[in-house]
């Protein structure tokens, strides 16, 4: 079942972000990363979970994950439940022959995103939408996913996705946390009001730890409520329970739909069913 078929059933859909090995690691290292990498889709897609694979997340180069996947995963994993993202900050023909490929390896679904405009190289186009319609044109198959932020002004968030142009069959959110949840109930009370039907993950962030340096490193790039989470941490809480508790504040408002990232990649499959067994444990989905 593809992604987007997922997501207009009522169960519950469950996602991993995974980032691929970096360009930049020496042929060994590279080699284990990506071994770690197969190992985590593979043992993913065995749960029923979808992986998401991300596309020189935060300004630093990674390998194609595309090319990759398909010259080592071979059919070890469902193509379907394999969703590759593609942000526009590549030349535009390397884009759209990345969609093409995506398409006729077996890939149904592409999150085609804007990317960081602070970090890395230039966008090609200066929104995802417009990446996504050239794509449309080309491959008007390939199930495409968008992006929102609840975190910002709700009714332009909505705005966007409501929008002809958008050319999105289902959107990813920004992570939100449990400590977030005004932001949370105004994007939902803005698409509700507005009639929005698109499907739609909600992000949620593995938090390994509260360590002050390194939760001030991840400001730039995600909202994190800094101080909440130190208190959280402080009270004996595991880093599974610290997510799990985002996983069971977006179940009471109805979210069942949601993809985790910063996930360990070694570890992937077991720290998300982790994750997912405490949630579940408080019987509340």
């Amino acid at each position: 079942m593809s992604l987007l078929s997922s997501l207009k059933t009522p169960a519950s859909t469950v996602a991993a972000e995974l980032r691929p090995p970096r360009a930049e690691l020496d042929p060994a290292a590279g080699m284990d990363a990506w071994i770690d990498t197969y190992h985590a889709v593979r043992g993913l897609t065995r749960r029923d979970t979808y992986v998401l694979l991300t596309d020189s997340a935060v300004g630093q180069q990674e390998e194609h994950n595309l090319r990759h996947l398909v010259a080592n995963l071979g059919d070890d994993a469902p193509r379907d439940q394999v969703v590759p993202f593609l942000t526009t900050k590549h030349p535009l023909d390397y884009c759209l022959e990345y969609a093409d490929r995506a398409w006729e390896q077996g890939f149904r679904s592409l999150v085609v995103l804007g990317g960081d405009t602070t970090v890395g190289v230039d966008r090609c186009v200066a929104h995802g939408w417009q990446l996504r319609q050239a794509i449309r044109a080309r491959q008007p198959a390939l199930e495409l996913g968008g992006w929102a932020n609840p975190h910002k002004d709700a009714i332009r968030q909505v705005g966007y996705l409501l929008e002809a142009s958008a050319t999105a069959d289902f959107y990813l959110t920004q992570v939100v946390s449990h400590h977030d949840l005004p932001a949370i109930e105004r994007f939902l009370g803005e698409a509700a009001r507005r009639g929005l039907s698109m499907p739609a993950l909600f992000g949620i962030f593995y938090y390994r730890s509260a360590n002050p340096r390194t939760l001030d490193a991840l400001v730039p790039f995600l909202p994190v409520p800094r101080e909440a989470l130190i208190r959280d941490f402080q009270t004996g809480a595991s880093a599974a329970e610290v997510c799990a508790r985002t996983v069971r504040a977006l179940w009471r408002l109805g979210i069942l739909n949601i993809y985790v990232s910063n996930l360990p990649v070694g570890r992937a499959p077991v720290v998300l069913q982790d994750i997912l067994r405490r949630a579940q444990g408080h019987g509340l989905k």
